[in-house]
């Protein structure tokens, strides 16, 4: 992601424990960090659907041409995943316009800024969703 080049802060600012949580500065740097995200995808996209639509030859090698089917069902999936990916963005935007962004979904406690700066689209603390992990490795295990 390169975000941070674009805030409006410059690439310098980092939000810190130091401040109030989820003060203006904060919800700007990470609307600008998502923007950048998601613009980021939607290129990489757009690069991708440029190359299948290129990518339609058909290869007399039985071999090519079972590559090329295995290459392009990976990039549909990958693109699924980024679509999804995207709806997430769409929601942490949501949250930062309507005050929740930061909270937890559990709990209502503030989710680090550390977890934050790494995963913007976080919706639990990292203890909620230990728990959640930890309840799902158990009704799998059943």
């Amino acid at each position: 992601m390169k975000a941070a080049a674009v805030l409006a802060e410059g690439p310098e600012y980092r939000p810190s424990e130091d401040e109030e949580f989820m003060n203006e500065r904060q919800l700007e740097y990470f609307k600008q960090k998502l923007l950048a995200w998601k613009e980021d995808i939607l290129r990489e996209s757009r690069e991708t659907l440029s190359h299948l639509q290129k990518e339609t030859e058909n290869h007399p090698d039985i071999a090519d041409r079972a590559s090329s089917e295995t290459d392009r069902a990976l990039e549909l999936r990958t693109r699924d995943r980024q679509r999804k990916l995207i709806s997430k963005i769409d929601d942490a935007l949501r949250r930062i316009e309507d005050g929740s962004y930061g909270y937890c979904e559990e709990t209502g406690e503030p989710i680090g800024l550390a977890r934050l700066d790494a995963r913007p689209i976080a919706t639990l603390s990292l203890e909620a969703q230990e728990r959640h992990e930890r309840r799902e490795r158990v009704h799998r295990d059943d």
